[in-house]
């Protein structure tokens, strides 16, 4: 390592407890995303909770363990804690505390967010003071810290921020570029060494046979030299392994989320990149969720290519990207084909995330298609069946992705294509893939509102 660099790391060097120093009430907190959120800070903060006032707190998709500043101020007196991507952690956070908050954005567009200024307009004037904190690796002979798992927005938020704090785990992963994956010691104000906790890992969500179901209707699509993207959940990590007991090759690999499907893709010999017209023999990827094997898999792994955020979820860039699939979960389908991923009335469950970035780049693609998944139905602890495909949305629920953008829908009875069709034609053909328990009840509901037209394709 450089004696120069070595000289400023020992210069910044600071306990958690002299880095948080530096936060003052009023000011807006950052913390890394996913994997990156800190710990060591996060405690050294919620200690000054008596004598601070009115900090608000950014993250995504908040992942154990539990944030102090929440726990330790359950009643949002201090901390205000916002997630842009809500998980099950910050869910159960909103439901006992008052002071955790869904902050809605379109993740391809958040760096722009950044550079910007969060709440420009009202912020005009104002001296908003941003603090960054997040968990990077150690440095290297070069005086850089690597994001890891955790590319994302990270480097605009070191370069919109008055001050960085890194907290080093060396437990994280060196996840080669890409771009913007790293950051230099020149840019950081105070450096922790943290308290090396393990990674949090994805729980392994064994597939239903509806998932299976799912899946074999969206591999009709996938052919030698498609690149994939793949959301969250049982069913896309069961593509993977779908994938693997065929004889497709030379797929490729663009995902806003790297997940253990990729690995086992990658080792399997099925995806190889080569037929890539973008960064070729790469699998490109935002932030990285999963499990320890994963994160060994992405340990200074030059078959993978660790992005920023706007680099890519930009749906002109994805549109650039031949055959690319785009496979992703959602929640509820109403008759209009307005698609809600993210809540149950009120309920924040999930978020938007990227899924109109890759909804809308994976059409543009050529030979490209966007597959929004659904299970027709499911069941409450009481045993009621009920539907996922509705006339309409619940107050209060949200339309992720609206009908004018809907390519495909997929459930375990079939998928259908929605681009350019008429109102009665899309909720025919939702309809034929409804839960047949529910078919006459949408047939009924769709005569209602005159969006119906028997044509005899549905029995």
């Amino acid at each position: 390592m450089s004696r120069d660099y070595q000289k400023m790391y020992k210069e910044k060097l600071r306990t958690a407890e002299e880095a948080v120093r530096i936060i003052e009430s009023g000011d807006w907190v950052d913390y890394g995303m996913f994997n990156g959120q800190p710990v060591a800070c996060d405690h050294a903060l919620a200690d000054r909770k008596d004598e601070l006032e009115d900090i608000k707190i950014m993250t995504a998709v908040t992942v154990p363990p539990l944030p102090e500043v929440v726990t330790r101020d359950p009643m949002g007196e201090v901390f205000t804690y916002m997630d842009l991507h809500f998980s099950v952690v910050s869910r159960i956070m909103q439901e006992k505390c008052q002071g955790v908050f869904y902050h809605p954005v379109s993740y391809g567009e958040a760096e722009k967010y950044f550079s910007d200024g969060w709440d420009a307009p009202e912020n005009v004037g104002t001296t908003l003071r941003k603090v960054f904190i997040i968990q990077v690796t150690p440095m290297d002979k070069d005086g850089y810290f690597n994001w890891g798992t955790h590319n994302s927005t990270s480097l605009a938020q070191v370069l919109s921020a008055h001050n960085t704090i890194v907290e080093v785990n060396e437990k994280l992963p060196v996840a080669l570029g890409g771009c913007k994956e790293r950051v230099h010691i020149s840019q950081v104000t105070y450096v922790v060494e943290g308290e090396n906790p393990d990674l949090a890992e994805l729980p392994e969500i064994e597939p239903t046979e509806v998932d299976r179901k799912i899946a074999a209707h969206v591999m009709e699509h996938i052919h030698d030299g498609c690149c994939i993207q793949l959301g969250i959940g049982a069913m896309p990590n069961l593509l993977g392994k779908m994938i693997n007991e065929t004889d497709l090759k030379d797929l490729g690999g663009w995902t806003e989320m790297l997940v253990d499907a990729y690995m086992e893709m990658w080792e399997a010999g099925k995806m190889t990149g080569l037929k890539k017209n973008i960064d070729p023999g790469k699998i490109n990827y935002t932030f990285a969720l999963g499990g320890k094997k994963l994160y060994d898999w992405i340990d200074n792994n030059a078959a993978l290519a660790s992005c920023n955020v706007g680099y890519i979820n930009h749906p002109l860039r994805a549109a650039q990207i031949d055959n690319l699939i785009s496979i992703n979960q959602v929640l509820q389908v109403d008759l209009y084909s307005q698609v809600n991923a993210e809540s149950y009335g009120y309920k924040q469950i999930s978020g938007n995330g990227g899924l109109s970035d890759f909804v809308s780049g994976a059409y543009w693609s050529n030979g490209g298609r966007s597959f929004l998944c659904l299970p027709s139905a499911y069941t409450t602890k009481d045993g009621t069946l009920i539907s996922n495909i509705v006339p309409a949305f619940e107050t209060g629920s949200v339309v992720t992705i609206t009908r004018q953008m809907v390519n495909y829908i997929v459930t375990e009875y079939g998928w259908v294509s929605l681009k350019g069709t008429s109102t009665w034609a899309r909720a025919e053909k939702l309809i034929s893939i409804a839960h047949p328990d529910f078919r006459d009840g949408l047939i009924k509901a769709a005569e209602e509102r005159k969006i119906w037209r028997r044509s005899n394709k549905i029995v």
